[in-house]
């Protein structure tokens, strides 16, 4: 994959006035819904990551990497899969550096940099969140290559960090990066039509999903440490499928 930089020089007055909109807009509609320690490492980023400007990619990875060695990487848009694991277990995570037009505010076909940097960043805070992550795309390297398998890890994927719900105090709170950086979606899910289960591997390996259509189904974390300990049980349930 060729190597591609964030020109930042290019971003243009409605950028930055789309990139403190959407910031501003969602930061303030997440209080009481997203889990608190996503609000704590996006606090945490806060000198980087604000709606005062459109985050710079090298400012923003001397941060990651002091803090656990993780970094962006530039792509163009959707990358191959079997990329994309490898990227994660190198602790890379890959974002655009395009954003929606204000026209665009509140739907897009595709991922845009503001669901890569806001929606999936901050977390990467976390250890134990970012350990989950990268563990994942180790077994999409080692597993990835069996088509079956494939479409398993990204079900997981979909169920977790893009839609993941996590419990605290009894209550339902956001941590997926496709609710997170949505206004629509994060005020979705505290609606009647949706169905929340407790988050089981087995169920969420074998769960379709269809990325064109408003979700209805989610799957709930006791904690990051669940989510993370779920790992073993992940590499289990890959290896099994791959040696059936």
């Amino acid at each position: 994959m060729k190597k591609m930089t964030q020109e930042y020089a290019k971003y243009t007055e409605e950028d930055f006035k789309v990139w403190k909109t959407l910031f501003e807009r969602q930061e303030k509609n997440l209080q009481g819904k997203a889990h608190p320690e996503y609000l704590r490492c996006l606090d945490q980023l806060s000198d980087v990551l604000n709606p005062n400007e459109v985050p710079n990619f090298d400012k923003l990875n001397e941060h990651l990497m002091a803090e656990n060695g993780w970094s962006i990487v530039v792509v163009p848009g959707l990358i191959p899969v079997d990329q994309f694991f490898k990227l994660l277990s190198q602790k890379k995570f890959c974002s655009s550096t395009w954003l929606r037009k204000m026209s665009q505010l509140d739907y897009l076909e595709e991922p845009d940099m503001f669901h890569d940097i806001f929606g999936h960043i901050p977390l990467l805070m976390n250890p134990e969140y970012a350990q989950f992550v990268q563990q994942f795309g180790a077994l999409g390297v080692e597993y990835g290559h069996n088509k079956t398998v494939e479409k398993q890890l990204q079900r997981l994927y979909w169920f977790t960090i893009e839609f993941g719900l996590i419990s605290l105090d009894e209550k339902t709170r956001i941590y997926g990066a496709g609710i997170i950086s949505s206004s629509g979606e994060s005020n979705h899910i505290f609606e009647d039509d949706i169905n929340v289960s407790p988050y089981d591997v087995d169920k969420v390996l074998h769960n379709d999903f269809i990325t064109s259509e408003i979700q209805t189904q989610y799957y709930e974390i006791d904690s990051f440490s669940d989510l993370y300990g779920s790992v073993k049980e992940l590499e289990e349930s890959l290896k099994s499928e791959v040696m059936a």
